[in-house]
């Protein structure tokens, strides 16, 4: 990132959710959501749980019934028991109001409001629903994200600055008018906020579309005119590979030019698979761009005809989840563990300069090649590896090296 970008982003005002701290010069906030009823405690404590593992800093559940309002002190308090303190945030629509008002408990656990002025009320009622939320957070010292989303649009502020543009001399295309309306939507809604009493340092942001070119042309222009914190995130950016590289191509450019305090990557999870996958790709997105770091980084080699065996796959595969299963343990016990470099190659032809780059490496034979692994410690030759046990035995170097050069006996 530029100075220029990060200058950027430092200009953002600082928001405290819970412990938490979106925007000025906090790093970038990873959160997500649970796809559970938050009806049912037991469902959504426990995924919650797995989020906040995983590495989620911020976790929002849906709010949209009485019983799920009802739940939320209880899954907070079940939270605490398990030593968890993360960030609850609850994300209303339609009923916002009436909910918070009826369930003062679930507003006061809550450590913060998700609000979308496009469904937040209609006609005359719009205004007084949304200054009930507001005043509600005001009242609980809550901040609140004003979120807007073009699957939700203001359809009243719209049809407004369509009928603006057909007066222009040049009238604009289409599509730049609605993103005219997504910006003026949320910076609009959180000045009323503002004149309703609630403090600016309690505002946060965010405009989402679901087109890699549309968002970053509405952050950029919201990044312009406005100071509060962002929230990045791609809506419905989609399954598995499709989902991520969207995710990443749009929010990659902004987060380059300084623009997000704290972002989502909206996934689509497989059947049956974990809610967590979109944390880790969050995690990998900043990690890899440099922007924050969470576990080692483990590079390995796409292979070629050169490695014929599966074993550097298998090996860089087992480290990789290695890693990541004791990251929760080494954060407590060895600060800065997240910032160790790994490498897990297959032959000789990048393997060793590869792994001379890297805290460890090691350079597996490829084909035809000497059955002997080389395995190399700060840049240097520590040792060769040979024969069945050497996933176990490189698995244990890097143990070893993570409580030698992290624990507090360490030197500095």
């Amino acid at each position: 990132m530029s100075e220029a970008a990060a200058q950027a982003r430092r200009a953002a005002r600082a928001v405290a959710v819970g412990k938490t701290i979106i925007g000025g010069a906090a790093p970038i906030v990873v959160q997500s959501m649970t796809n559970t009823d938050t009806a049912d405690v037991a469902a959504t404590t426990k995924q919650v749980a797995e989020l906040w593992r995983a590495g989620s800093e911020l976790v929002r559940v849906t709010v949209n019934n009485p019983e799920s309002a009802a739940a939320v002190p209880r899954i907070r308090d079940k939270l605490a028991m398990m030593g968890i303190e993360v960030p609850i945030i609850g994300d209303f629509h339609y009923n916002g109001h009436q909910l918070l008002a009826a369930e003062p408990a679930c507003a006061e656990a809550l450590a913060k409001y998700r609000i979308n002025p496009g469904n937040v009320g209609f006609g005359k009622k719009k205004d007084a629903q949304f200054g009930a939320i507001v005043e509600t957070a005001i009242r609980y010292g809550k901040p609140v994200r004003i979120g807007v989303n073009w699957g939700s649009l203001d359809q009243a502020l719209a049809a407004k600055l369509m009928d603006e543009n057909h007066e222009r001399a040049e009238p604009w295309e289409a599509s730049r008018v609605l993103r005219e309306a997504l910006v003026r939507s949320a910076i609009d809604s959180a000045e009323k906020a503002v004149e309703i009493g609630l403090a600016r340092e309690r505002i946060v942001l965010s405009a989402k579309v679901s087109g890699v070119q549309e968002l970053i042309a509405v952050y950029r222009d919201m990044a312009r005119r406005c100071d509060f914190p962002l929230h990045l995130g791609l809506t419905e950016a989609g399954m598995g590979s499709k989902g991520i590289v969207a995710s990443s191509a749009a929010l990659a450019v902004l987060l380059q030019e300084g623009i997000g305090d704290t972002i989502r990557i909206s996934l689509t999870p497989e059947p049956g698979a974990s809610r967590t996958q979109e944390v880790v790709v969050a995690q990998e997105l900043l990690q890899t761009m440099g922007l924050r770091a969470f576990t080692p980084l483990v590079t390995a080699c796409p292979g070629c005809g050169r490695t014929t065996s599966e074993f550097f796959q298998e090996l860089a595969k087992t480290v990789q989840e290695h890693v990541r299963a004791r990251m929760p343990e080494w954060k407590i016990k060895y600060p800065g563990a997240e910032n160790l470099t790994l490498a897990v190659m297959g032959c000789v032809v990048n393997g060793p300069g590869e792994s001379r780059h890297a805290n460890i490496g090691i350079s597996l034979p490829g084909t035809g090649e000497a059955p002997a692994a080389p395995v190399f410690i700060d840049g240097e030759k520590a040792m060769t590896l040979r024969g069945e046990n050497i996933a176990q035995e490189f698995v244990g170097i890097i143990d070893g090296y993570v409580a030698k050069r992290y624990g507090t006996d360490a030197p500095a």
